[in-house]
């Protein structure tokens, strides 16, 4: 097996975070139920985006983010996802390029516009989007290039992406081919609300196509239907080669086997902006982990990174990873 040219891929939904503070009334004034996440249209996205003040515009998407963080770590990464050859297919394509990552996914030149996020951040620091979805979900397995996918060390899918045929198609062709070339495949449940739509067909991919599984409290024990962590906990491993389970202040747990590691969070004096937080853990604990490091570094390196995202506004890292690893002893 030839040596990998990225460490991490990831493959989802191309969308441009579009991120602004606002404030309780306003979310009451435009009728938007606080901390979740919407799907809206394109004239609903128009009309808000019209309404909002300043805000922050970057390449984004639950596994872009991934990946971003990955490079701050210090790693390779590349990315697959859709976007429309229009004004936020282009500031999506220069964001997430100048952020070190592959992305070479030709622009879709008809059809539904850039998909956007429109993550309003009121003064307790939760968030609120609402997204439009556009082109992203237009990805198909024609958008899949065998030779990129082969020379990725992990292949990070994004289960937000799970909902059209099309893109369910791309995802097994991925695994497929990532897996014929000795790579891993990597998951993300993505959302709560994203596994009750779609258990059967996670199941399928967790048993059959995944070796390492990201979720969240809630998502595993949705996956899974019971009302017990533990128990969830002990179920996965009998699915899965490696399951990275986050618990937001009580930390993550990392099972694989019969070994099972607990990790701490680390402390943040204010929690500003929880956007991305589960997005930058995988990439601490994926760049971890094609470095070879044990599970329980991989766990601290996630932590830190989602410690450090969720202490300012916004997706991206205001300190660099790679010069946070150093300065907890974490380093390579």
């Amino acid at each position: 097996m030839s040596e990998p040219r990225h460490h991490v891929l990831g493959i989802g939904n191309a969308i441009v975070d579009v991120i602004s503070r606002t404030t309780d009334e306003f979310l009451t004034r435009h009728d938007i139920a606080k901390g979740g996440m919407h799907l809206i249209d394109e004239a609903q996205a128009e009309a808000l985006y019209a309404d909002t003040g300043p805000s922050i515009e970057i390449s984004g998407g639950s596994a872009a983010n991934t990946i971003v963080g990955v490079g701050s770590f210090g790693g390779s990464g590349a990315y697959v996802g859709k976007v429309k050859n229009d004004t936020l297919g282009s500031v999506f394509s220069h964001d997430i390029r100048a952020g070190g990552v592959t992305f070479e996914t030709a622009m879709a030149e008809d059809g539904p516009s850039t998909a956007r996020s429109l993550i309003l951040v009121t003064p307790d620091g939760e968030r609120t989007m609402n997204t439009y979805l556009g082109a992203c979900v237009h990805l198909g397995p024609s958008d899949i290039d065998a030779d990129l996918i082969a020379s990725a060390q992990v292949t990070y899918l994004e289960g937000y992406l799970w909902d059209p045929e099309e893109a369910k198609q791309a995802f097994r062709e991925a695994a497929r081919i990532a897996r014929e070339a000795g790579r891993k495949v990597s998951l993300t449940l993505s959302d709560p609300f994203c596994v009750e739509r779609h258990r059967d067909g996670f199941m399928e991919l967790v048993k059959g196509n995944v070796d390492i599984l990201f979720a969240n409290e809630a998502e595993i024990m949705s996956l899974y239907q019971v009302d017990d962590f533990d128990e969830a906990a002990v179920r996965v491993k009998q699915d899965c080669e490696l399951a990275a389970l986050t618990r937001s202040e009580k930390g993550c747990v990392v099972v694989s086997g019969d070994h099972t590691a607990h990790v701490p969070a680390v402390p943040v004096d204010k929690v500003v902006d929880t956007t991305g937080a589960g997005d930058m853990f995988a990439a601490g604990f994926l760049y971890g982990y094609t470095q070879a490091r044990d599970l329980e570094t991989c766990g601290r390196l996630g932590v830190l990174a989602a410690s450090e995202i969720i202490s300012h506004v916004g997706a991206r890292p205001e300190t660099p990873f790679a010069d946070l690893a150093r300065q907890h002893g974490l380093a390579s």
